[in-house]
């Protein structure tokens, strides 16, 4: 990671519509051979050069989901953070992330319901602020009266 913003917890009563949270990485090649390994998605688009060459994507690129768990890490670590249950996830893939692309990914607050914790969130992940994934999430936020 290397922006990372600060983590941890930001309970319900706390979490305000429009707040945003942020990181940012580099997606490598062993993140997409991790990936492979973890997920068993071993599909040669992601893996084999000239494979992927020979593709619509002219090259290897990273998982999809990969891309989309980048936005899971803002949400389980800074915005709700520690605590947060997820409860849906709406994506959208808009262009591919290739090994050294630079990956920003953002949630932005757009509704809340206090009394059931319950807390949307716009979610995105661009590249030199071209989008290429969206979409948006649902999860159950921390609360300091019963956590």
């Amino acid at each position: 990671m290397l922006d990372n913003m600060p983590r941890g917890t930001v309970c319900i009563e706390d979490i305000e519509i429009g707040m945003t949270r942020h990181l940012r990485k580099v997606v490598t090649d062993r993140d997409i051979e991790m990936f492979a390994e973890v997920s068993t998605d071993h599909n040669p688009v992601h893996l084999d050069d000239d494979y992927a060459n020979d593709t619509i994507f002219e090259g290897r690129i990273a998982h999809g989901m990969l891309t989309a768990g980048l936005i899971s890490a803002v949400i389980g670590e800074q915005l709700p953070g520690h605590g947060t249950v997820y409860l849906g996830q709406s994506l959208k893939f808009l262009a591919p992330v290739r090994p050294g692309d630079l990956v920003t990914a953002q949630v932005e607050v757009t509704d809340i319901d206090l009394g059931r914790r319950r807390v949307k969130l716009d979610t995105h992940c661009s590249i030199d602020g071209k989008k290429v994934l969206a979409g948006e999430a649902t999860v159950l936020a921390p609360s300091r009266k019963f956590d």
